[in-house]
């Protein structure tokens, strides 16, 4: 059945549809009703069905025979460090984590936090609480100890289970200080916390409190798995509030595996026993999907990377990981391609690697301009895929699908919407736009299996949050248009749509015109103030490494080119050349930050930002331009 048979037909029978992708999982009982719509809009999936996710993940493919299979590659160049870990030793290390978790009276419906860097017991320590029914919050390693004090008294964990320390290429970030402080900062104390001791920097241990562990391990009795309500919370994962409090996204059980084994058949293409690589952390959504949970369901073996696309040691670090391993399928953000892209422009480093067994690049996080994604296709000559999705959802909204039928590519677009997905572009009246106008991109209600039920412990504020813009639909929060053939253009955030003039222009456009430029290796376009226009657009621009060009040259190059792409209409006359732009940890350029900036207002550094003091350079590159109000 090609794409658009499988698209109506899970539009036509949505119910029937799903009931047939959850085949792909063992059930202990099955559900009731694939569907619940009982109470909107709080739907539920295979309400009444009972499951283990980490049963799925581990314990059956030892069962089925593929014991001896990789299911965890661990490659950290920063340590120095490989280990393959099988899936019978998986399903042994599991084990005993969840009994040294219940011997500290973690039970099914307790929470665990994890806050710990890119190393096999991370996986151990999600898998072990998904055996037991326990609900994991995994934290990304290196928050300061202030956002980690939000999610300790949020979730009010029984346990946390944290490494001493993370490694950069640089330098070593202390864990272990950052928990203390965090603790000492909450009303709520979690009755234990167990340390993995790094030996590049091991912590100092809290009398009464701190477990190693190693020791915990060492002594802990395995245990089998907790069948759970297919409806019962999987894990929590903290996303960025408006509000400056964090919004716990939920998970559910049995939706959430049902996706992600669908997703890596139909989506990626990929089978059982391939080698599967998403070069992202696991405090990330696409770290909890697609190193962790979707690969291991499917029975393939995940690569977990602990160092950078560049610098560890050079930009050919990714091909030396895909030539080593076999990699068949990578999914990695934009934002890694335009960093090799600006480190090795024509690709050197490729000549030293045989890429031969890769089928597909997958590219996610923020919008891929067309000028990465053609770098890559002609760089690797296999399919570049830019599919679009959020921590909210879990899996992809949007995607080329490779393994149902590759579409034609149109660079700029995402493709066209995944099965399951209702995706409509509608205007500020709630009706639909015109194809090719720009509007708001909107998901119709309900929403596809494994996307987030609720928030953890408000429900208000989850319907407030995305489901009060319009009846009926989610609000992605990202606008966009879509074209003649269906394809979905994701242009910017709703936010970053701005008015010049009473004309409404999308940030993404321009910054797509910028990324065409030879000399540009990535950029960024932000709306001021302006006392006249309202806004007008200003664009930060990276060089590619070795351009030696005149700046000022290379502005006027850029404002021209704009002018005649997009008109004289976007009134774009400023481009400022800066060393780099700020980013967070997962990639995303921090364009509302650059904004505040730039008009001179106040704004919250950041927590996931991944160096401060980038915001001192962008201020003083900003204070020249005479755009804005900037300092």
């Amino acid at each position: 059945m090609g794409y658009q048979d499988l698209y109506e037909r899970s539009m036509r029978e949505p119910e029937s549809f799903w009931a047939e992708a959850a085949q792909l999982i063992d059930w202990d009982r099955p559900w009731e009703r694939v569907l619940d719509a009982s109470n909107p809009p709080f739907y539920r999936w295979f309400s009444g069905g009972m499951l283990n996710t980490c049963y799925n993940a581990v314990d059956r493919h030892v069962i089925s025979g593929r014991g001896e299979q990789p299911a965890i590659i661990y490659d950290s160049p920063v340590t120095g460090a490989k280990r393959v870990i099988r899936y019978a030793e998986l399903l042994e290390q599991v084990a005993r984590c969840a009994g040294a978790l219940a011997a500290l009276g973690v039970e099914k419906g307790d929470r665990v936090i994890i806050y710990m860097p890119m190393v096999p017991e991370t996986i151990v320590a999600m898998l072990g609480c998904a055996r037991i029914g326990a609900i994991h919050s995994v934290v990304f390693g290196g928050f300061s100890a202030r956002e980690l004090a939000t999610r300790i008294e949020d979730a009010r964990p029984k346990v946390v289970v944290a490494g001493s320390c993370g490694i950069e290429p640089n330098r070593i970030v202390q864990y272990k200080p950052l928990l203390d402080a965090a603790i000492d900062l909450t009303e709520y104390k979690p009755e234990h916390c167990i340390i993995l001791q790094r030996p590049q920097d091991p912590g100092d241990l809290t009398r009464g409190r701190d477990l190693s562990w190693s020791e915990v391990m060492a002594g802990a009795e395995p245990l089998g798995c907790v069948s759970v309500a297919a409806t019962d919370p999987l894990y929590i994962l903290y996303t960025s509030g408006t509000t400056g409090q964090p919004k716990g996204v939920v998970r559910d059980n049995g939706g959430h595996a049902v996706a992600m084994a669908w997703s890596m058949a139909k989506v990626y293409g990929v089978a059982p026993g391939e080698v599967y690589w998403a070069a992202s952390d696991v405090g990330w959504v696409v770290g909890h999907s697609y190193i962790v949970y979707a690969p291991l369901l499917t029975g393939c073996t995940t690569v977990l990377y602990e160092g950078k696309p560049v610098g560890t040691p050079d930009a050919g670090a990714f091909w030396r990981v895909i030539q080593e391993h076999g990699v068949s399928v990578l999914f990695t953000a934009p934002t890694a391609f335009r960093a090799i892209k600006r480190e090795d422009p024509n690709g050197e480093h490729l000549e030293r690697y045989d890429l031969g067994g890769l089928r597909a690049l997958f590219l996610a996080g923020e919008r891929c301009d067309p000028d990465t994604l053609g770098w890559a296709e002609r760089m690797l000559g296999v399919p570049v895929i830019d599919h679009w999705w959020q921590t909210e959802t879990g899996w992809a909204i949007a995607s080329n699908c490779l393994g149902i039928e590759q579409l034609p590519v149109k660079p700029g677009s995402p493709t066209r919407a995944v099965p399951g997905y209702d995706v409509q572009v509608l205007g500020e009246d709630g009706g639909p736009v015109q194809r090719g106008d720009i509007g708001r991109i909107m998901i119709r209600l309900p929403l596809p299996p494994g996307c987030l039920p609720t928030l953890w412990g408000n429900d208000q504020r989850f319907v407030q949050s995305y489901l009060s813009a319009q009846p009926g639909y989610y609000l992605t929060g990202d606008a966009g248009y879509m074209d003649e053939d269906g394809y979905l253009f994701v242009m910017s955030r709703i936010d970053d749509i701005i008015n010049v003039a009473g004309h409404r222009l999308s940030t993404g456009g321009m910054e797509a015109v910028l990324a065409s430029h030879p000399d540009v290796a990535e950029c960024a376009v932000i709306g001021v103030t302006d006392q006249v226009k309202g806004e007008v657009p200003l664009g930060l621009v990276v060089l590619k490494s070795g351009v030696q060009r005149d700046r000022t040259a290379i502005g006027s190059e850029l404002v021209a080119l704009v002018r005649d792409q997009i008109g004289p209409v976007a009134a774009f006359k400023t481009v400022v050349v800066v060393p780099r732009l700020p980013k967070t940890r997962s990639g995303k350029i921090l364009r509302g930050t650059m904004k505040a900036i730039a008009d001179g207002k106040d704004f919250r550094l950041p927590a996931t930002i991944d160096d401060p003091a980038i915001l001192d350079e962008i201020a003083t590159a900003l204070s020249t331009t005479g755009a804005g109000k900037a300092p």
